[in-house]
């Protein structure tokens, strides 16, 4: 069996930048158990893999594998496939079934090899769990109690189909501060994938408006996590924004040097969550075929 793959990097528009994704676009009659495999040996953060959608109305149905497991929903993989279907289509419009549900984005071709796309969530962010342990959290993080929280946010479990847990930190010198502490983490982030979003905002930096860290998931820290900047979404809208509809460009991974830029857009009606849209830009960095 012969496999044509890609090999895209997401949420930015440089190669060897952002968040890399394997997308594998013909990816019907794979087994799980071959899914599961052919992701463990990319070995990337995610892998997606491309079928025919049941509804003949949407452009496909995506299976989405870290190394370790399958996910019902995950950002740069959403972000990746709609740009890889972009770019071999003429539809601005791309519907993506995934096991959260339907998922449609709006497609941009920037050049032949890459574009943007901004879908809608297709679960609103819900609150999990509080997270009340300060102590606890500075000491999985390797910081200070006091470093925890900035302006009036403070840390919450969240999920818009992966469970996060949020931590607000003072500023980007804590953000870049933080050292994961194993023998503190499983205990303190107990909730599904033990998986921590620190993040601060950034009136100082003219380029975003949050930064932002995601660790766990057994793959340690994350350069781009557009499933944990949907939870995200939750969170800013629960403990700050008022009614209307509110724009944000967040910076993840630059501590990795693998810079990302995800664009997050919500609204509020009568003080309530009724839209989130993720986004991000991708570039096709590479393609070869699978021989097994």
């Amino acid at each position: 069996m012969r496999l044509s793959y890609l090999i895209l990097d997401v949420f930015t528009r440089i190669p060897l930048k952002g968040n890399a994704l394997a997308v594998v676009p013909k990816a019907d009659g794979l087994m799980d158990n071959e899914m599961q495999a052919i992701a463990r040996e990319f070995n990337l953060s995610e892998t997606v893999f491309i079928c025919k959608p049941q509804n003949e109305r949407n452009s496909a149905m995506l299976r989405i594998f870290t190394p370790h497991q399958e996910l019902p929903f995950a950002g740069h993989p959403t972000v990746g496939a709609a740009v890889s279907l972009g770019l071999n289509s003429r539809a601005s419009a791309i519907r993506m079934e995934e096991k959260v549900g339907l998922v449609t984005a709006l497609f941009e071709r920037l050049d032949r090899r890459s574009g943007e796309a901004r879908f809608t969530l297709p679960r609103l962010p819900a609150r999990i769990a509080e997270l009340p342990d300060r102590l606890g959290i500075a000491q999985a993080l390797g910081i200070e109690v006091d470093e925890i929280g900035c302006d009036v946010y403070k840390p919450a479990v969240f999920s818009a189909g992966v469970t996060f847990h949020l931590v607000p930190v003072r500023d980007a010198s804590v953000l870049k501060r933080v050292r994961v502490n194993k023998t503190a983490w499983d205990q303190v982030f107990d909730q599904e994938h033990h998986s921590a979003y620190v993040f601060t905002l950034t009136p100082e930096e003219r380029e975003n408006d949050i930064a932002a860290r995601m660790f766990g998931m057994d793959i340690g820290e994350d350069p781009g996590t557009g499933s944990a900047a949907a939870a995200l979404i939750g969170l800013l809208a629960e403990q700050a924004m008022g009614t209307g509809q509110t724009d944000y460009v967040l910076r993840q991974g630059h501590e990795m040097g693998r810079p990302c830029r995800i664009t997050l857009q919500l609204r509020k009606d009568n003080d309530v969550l009724v839209y989130g849209a993720i986004g991000g830009e991708a570039v096709v960095v590479g393609e070869g075929v699978l021989d097994l």
